[in-house]
């Protein structure tokens, strides 16, 4: 019985040991304050020219920088709550089809296809990459670029203009004189290497003929696309200032609705999958329901609040 307290108190000492261990010391302190300082100092630099910038940071580096003022916060705080209606349907949508198209094997007939088991084997392959962490220094720099050239690609497209551009492991950021909700959240939504990966694969086709392409490209895409998700995922929880910059409750539900819309698609592009139309008409008919009961709700509330 003696020696219980002891390995109790051994298990404590080595649980604080961990923490202090974790602890920054002074000189990383001072390190980290610099770069902080440093920061803080661009972006007032960058704000008198007219310039603002989009970051995505894996370490907690920028946590003051981006702050949504209280006013703006609440406002989309209250969208983000109405969002949520939309983005529960599109979820209902994808995995109650079969109420619509009436085939209750449609899932089982899409999982048996050939393209979505290449798909499959492709999420499989990159997930275990993914856990077991080989190459992930390499990984996580191929991620924090396609982030940031999303970025750089919905500046364009929204008319905007690149003055900086910086890439590493700790993050990296563009310099732009545009930023607005979609060049901060796009690169949570779209998956660029996947992008890459169907651009090559056009070209491919545009000059050879290659047995099995098809299946590979399913492969690829799915492998890019869990990858795109996998560190998506990954990433979110590290503060990152994108969302921060548009409220991150708000930035989270659009991001959420962005990509089970994907998926939709997705599934709408694989042969034999979903229609464009009848997700549509399904969506919608989900839509009309849930109004339906929403009325209900509220009439039953108007005579509650009568009778007190």
């Amino acid at each position: 019985m003696a020696a219980r307290p002891r390995k109790t108190t051994s298990r404590r000492r080595s649980h604080g040991a961990a923490r202090r261990a974790q602890r920054p010391n002074l000189w990383e302190s001072i390190q980290g304050a610099n770069k902080r300082a440093q920061q803080r100092s661009n972006q007032r630099t960058w704000r008198r020219q007219g310039l603002t910038s989009v970051h995505a940071a894996i370490a907690d580096t920028y946590e003051d920088d981006y702050a949504l003022p209280t006013r703006h916060l609440i406002l989309r705080s209250l969208l983000a709550f109405l969002l949520l209606i939309p983005s529960a349907i599109s979820t209902l949508a994808l995995f109650t089809i079969t109420e619509h198209t009436g085939d209750n094997q449609f899932w089982s007939n899409i999982a048996q296809s050939r393209p979505f088991l290449f798909f499959a084997v492709g999420c499989f392959l990159m997930a275990g990459w993914f856990y077991s962490k080989l190459f992930s220094q390499f990984f996580l720099y191929l991620y924090v670029l396609g982030h940031e050239l999303t970025h750089v690609i919905f500046i364009f497209m929204c008319g905007g203009k690149v003055s900086g551009f910086n890439v590493t492991l700790d993050g990296g950021y563009v310099m732009t004189n545009k930023s607005n909700i979609l060049i901060a959240l796009s690169p949570y939504f779209v998956p660029f290497w996947s992008f890459i990966v169907l651009a090559i694969s056009a070209l491919i086709k545009l000059f050879w003929d290659i047995p099995y392409h098809n299946y590979a490209l399913y492969l690829a895409i799915g492998a890019t696309w869990t990858f795109h998700l996998a560190y998506t995922i990954w990433m979110i929880p590290r503060d990152q200032p994108d969302l921060k910059e548009n409220g991150t409750f708000f930035s989270l539900v659009i991001i959420y609705l962005a990509n089970v819309l994907l998926l939709a698609i997705m599934l709408c592009l694989v042969p034999g999958g979903l229609s464009f139309k009848s997700y549509a008409v399904h969506w919608v008919s989900l839509f009309s329901h849930f109004m339906e009961f929403s009325e209900v709700l509220m009439r039953k509330a108007a005579q509650v609040a009568q009778k007190i």
